[in-house]
């Protein structure tokens, strides 16, 4: 009850970067397996599994491996010049980029199927991270202000991944 009273947007994050534990716990929380049957913390349109997450730093960007529960190193560089048109989606400390895999969509019966489910999964996702952020005094916020096929471009991200949305990850500026 409390993690949802305090849910909150927030776009002023202080530059202190996310202790290595707590991110794992907030990436557990955000697409985690919670069950010996591989289910995760947040539903997936007929357990497809559809929506990966990239986490992105200033160090580069990694891919969480909710199945073995790492950090598979993606890219290498600083890519906050691509991460959004807000000026503090350039600074926060970590985002979060929710990725849809299109073969893994085979189910949907169109285009507009997919976009939906897209946006459903990466949403439960996106929804984990905020009430995980109210609970631990973080702040965060969704971002669909961005420019999806230039962070795919950047990214080099195979031709069957779509970017949904973003997320920005910090400690609020008090």
């Amino acid at each position: 009850m409390t993690a949802l009273a305090n849910r909150r947007s927030c776009r002023s994050f202080q530059k202190k970067p996310i202790p290595p534990q707590i991110l794992s716990n907030l990436l557990w929380a955000a697409a985690g397996v919670n069950s010996s049957s591989g289910k995760l913390t947040a539903p997936s349109a007929v357990n497809a599994k559809t929506v990966s997450i990239l986490v992105v730093t200033s160090d580069g960007v990694s891919r969480f491996d909710a199945a073995q529960h790492r950090l598979i190193p993606f890219r290498t560089g600083n890519f906050s010049d691509v991460l959004g048109r807000q000026a503090f989606a350039k600074t926060a400390p970590l985002t979060l980029l929710f990725v849809a895999d299109a073969n893994r969509q085979k189910f949907a019966k169109s285009e507009e199927d997919r976009i939906l489910y897209r946006a459903a999964d990466a949403s439960f996702i996106s929804q984990n991270v905020y009430l995980f952020c109210a609970a631990n005094g973080l702040g965060t916020v969704v971002r669909g202000a961005i420019d999806r096929n230039l962070l795919a471009e950047k990214l080099a991200l195979p031709k069957n991944e779509v970017v949904v949305f973003a997320q920005s990850v910090g400690y609020p500026v008090k």
